[in-house]
């Protein structure tokens, strides 16, 4: 409500709400006043002998509608429910959800504070730790990750020894807390032959079939196009920046030879998002002792 300048929409809210429980207030009343003739019908007929008789309801079903009419009055003078009135309790869904935060960290608090104390390793060697760490990643890393943590299409595998930023246990809670924005800048500026060659020279260095000729030329223009500046002279690619090692058989979007024309192309970009704020410390701090425990990183 508070997107309307006006206190239209708050007396709108009002009058359908008081008016629809008073309409339901006056049916009440008028059919409490009404007389009924024993016997009489409503003079209609289905299939030549069915007829509805003209009946009051019973006492008891009434009586549930008038404690429905009062129940409502009583619930919106304490509650929300008429526009900006608040209610006199002052409750809000924001509050009430607050109070249960607040509950649940003082329950696990003291067991959040013994895992903060212990090194990542050590909590990644605690297996109620990592039973916790689990239900974490299951909430908020499997959409991308996988259930399994073996990633997808542009999502790393987090259960290899091959890490973007490096896989040491500050480097991989300093990805969760802090977030990572990867970004490979497009190149379709070189042509699309000189991409090509390109192309077959990386799937060289992973030691993938590729056309020898082309990856002569591609050598060259990964030295005069710029691309040793972040893949390193040998193509192992640098941490610092999160630029990937091409020597291996880990490739993030594919290792095809169209796959990394697209990529030199177009170029790549991709975000992981910062948890610190969101978690806090200590759920990450317990969420990367998990994540190192799934790879080569907790040994």
């Amino acid at each position: 409500m508070s997107d309307f300048v006006s206190d239209f929409w708050n007396l709108y809210v009002i009058v359908i709400v008081v008016g629809s429980i008073l309409a339901c207030a006056l049916l009440l009343y008028m059919q409490g006043k009404a007389t009924f003739t024993p016997g009489k019908t409503m003079g209609h007929v289905w299939d030549e002998t069915l007829e509805e008789y003209n009946n009051p309801m019973p006492k008891w079903w009434s009586w549930l509608f008038v404690i429905t009419v009062i129940f409502a009055f009583v619930y919106l003078a304490l509650y929300p429910g008429l526009g900006n009135f608040k209610g006199v309790l002052g409750w809000t869904s924001v509050g009430q959800h607050k109070v249960e935060v607040d509950k649940m960290d003082a329950t696990v608090k003291p067991l959040y504070d013994k895992y903060m104390a212990m090194d990542l390793k050590a909590v990644a060697g605690d297996k109620t730790a990592m039973e916790m760490g689990k239900r974490l990643y299951l909430t908020y890393c499997m959409q991308c990750h996988g259930a399994d943590a073996r990633g997808a299409k542009g999502f790393p595998n987090l259960t290899d020894s091959d890490w973007l930023y490096g896989g040491e246990g500050d480097q991989v809670k300093q990805t969760i807390a802090e977030g990572r924005m990867g970004v490979m800048p497009p190149h379709a500026q070189l042509g699309a032959d000189t991409i090509k060659d390109l192309a077959n020279f990386v799937r060289s260095l992973a030691g993938l079939p590729n056309d020898s000729v082309r990856s002569a030329k591609g050598k060259e223009a990964f030295a005069s196009a710029g691309c040793l500046g972040c893949h390193g002279p040998d193509g192992k690619g640098m941490q610092a920046i999160g630029a990937p090692n091409l020597t291996d058989k880990v490739w993030l979007y594919g290792s095809s030879e169209a796959t990394i024309v697209e990529t030199i192309t177009n170029g790549r970009q991709n975000k992981m998002p910062a948890w610190k704020s969101f978690l806090g410390d200590a759920k990450v701090h317990l969420l990367s002792a998990y994540v190192l425990s799934l790879g080569q990183g907790a040994k």
